[in-house]
């Protein structure tokens, strides 16, 4: 019989991931690896790019504050009380105890915060910030045509030319698509792609026309040019390679790296039913469809979560993360946070993309007018709000109260879940771990 001192040592060592094994005289305690507390920062340090994780890290609060933005965007003054902003904690990632108000407050130049007569405390957003709110929709308009020209080609690359549009959801900002592109965006093009639904009512988005002259990769225009006529086929093109300058292990890899390198494989336009699953042939296919996904995104990176989303629409292996990590000459994984991005080297000098497209030196407008400077101003008390019924709105003066607001349309929330980096619908880190393991010992 254990008595209540032993189950309590038992629950406390179960709870720590422990596998405890008890006999009537003694307990053995078995400790399994805590996988989970485990991080891709095991990596060899040689491997590690620092540029790269400095350019994940500038980009995780900037993605916070848009997403705070879109959500004032989408409230018909564009101000919303702090405590309906409760239900968002998760997507910003801000725990309890810590106030909302606190981090709103450190962006005096983007958001105010004010009370009414009845004492309830909004958030809006400041002059500049509405401003760069109508930027935004203006870029966004102007990027519109590259934007439906890379979904367009999404759509040619899958196995039966048509996507779930929830999955697309998820490229909707790396992709430069507007928050309400299920709504108005994709019925813009109906030269290119139209929504349609399967017997269980799913909506895909699917491809009406192909366009030869976009059935070519973004290394062969490189090298070919475009071509109007052009027929996808097997390429052997040899992708850019950028490893750390302190790796000397590329050297011991160089055979390897280039038999790879002149391995012949199937076009990410081609008809890749013929490719057997971890077959040579099928994973340098892979790493195409991969090469060319990054090369779509504005920012030349992708939370590796929404790229395993595609697996079987792009015919990709099962244990894609293994073969990111493989070839990290090509692309590279950064550990920073729950969820993790890749990123396509060939794209980055030291920390800073390239070539950056009018939404990227978007962002980069809004992080330089992130962070607090000087004393915290006085929140004022304004009499404007009276007529909105706050108390209906808010139901309790408290920001941590959970209030119930009324369901935004379904593109706007699909928009908004996909903005902020949301720690919940995070890669089992177990796996990259192995993923490690493996490629380090290969």
């Amino acid at each position: 019989m254990v008595n209540r001192a032993i189950r309590k040592f038992l629950f406390f060592h179960k709870s720590n991931g422990a596998s405890l094994i008890v006999s009537p005289t003694h307990l053995v305690l078995h400790h399994r690896s805590m996988t989970t507390s485990k991080r891709v920062q095991d990596r060899s340090e040689m491997k590690r790019i620092h540029d790269l994780e400095i350019a994940t890290e500038k980009w995780k609060i900037v993605s916070k504050v848009l997403f705070l933005m879109e959500i004032l965007k989408e409230e018909p003054e564009q101000v919303i009380p702090i405590s309906s902003l409760d239900q968002y904690r998760r997507q910003i990632n801000l725990p309890k105890p810590h106030k909302i108000s606190d981090f709103i407050q450190k962006s005096p130049k983007l958001f105010e915060l004010y009370k009414d007569r009845k004492g309830v405390l909004w958030c809006g957003m400041t002059k500049e910030a509405e401003e760069l709110v109508q930027e935004e929709e203006r870029i966004t308009e102007e990027y519109s045509e590259k934007a439906a020209e890379h979904v367009t080609r999404c759509l040619m690359m899958s196995v039966a030319k048509r996507l779930p549009l929830d999955k697309i959801a998820h490229f909707r900002r790396d992709f430069g698509l507007p928050i309400d592109f299920r709504k108005n965006w994709i019925y813009r093009y109906p030269e290119h792609f139209r929504v349609v639904k399967n017997d269980d009512d799913i909506e895909f988005l699917e491809l009406v026309s192909w366009k030869p002259s976009w059935a070519i990769t973004e290394l062969e225009k490189e090298v070919i040019g475009v071509s109007e006529d052009h027929q996808p086929g097997l390429l052997s093109l040899a992708f850019p390679l950028k490893f750390p300058s302190n790796y000397k292990k590329v050297y011991r890899y160089a055979g390897k790296i280039d038999h790879f390198q002149r391995r012949l494989y199937l076009s990410p336009y081609a008809d890749a039913h013929g490719l057997t699953a971890g077959s040579l042939e099928f994973d340098k296919r892979a790493v195409a469809v991969m090469h060319e996904l990054l090369s779509f995104t504005i920012e030349k990176r992708l939370v590796t979560d929404h790229l395993t989303h595609f697996r079987r629409e792009l015919v990709m292996p099962q244990k894609l993360m293994r073969l990111l990590l493989k070839h990290f000459g090509i692309f590279y994984v950064s550990e920073r946070g729950k969820r993790f991005s890749v990123f396509l080297n060939e794209a980055y000098e030291g920390s800073d993309l390239i070539e950056k497209c009018p939404l990227v030196l978007w962002k980069e407008k809004v992080q330089t007018l992130i962070g607090y400077r000087g004393r915290k101003k006085k929140i004022e008390t304004h009499h404007d709000f009276v007529e909105m019924e706050a108390e209906d709105l808010c139901g309790s003066e408290s920001e941590e109260d959970n209030v119930h607001m009324e369901q935004k349309q379904e593109d706007t929330i699909c928009g908004l879940e996909d903005s902020a980096l949301s720690d919940e619908s995070e890669m089992e880190i177990g796996d990259i771990c192995g993923a490690y393991k493996a490629t380090e010992a290969s």
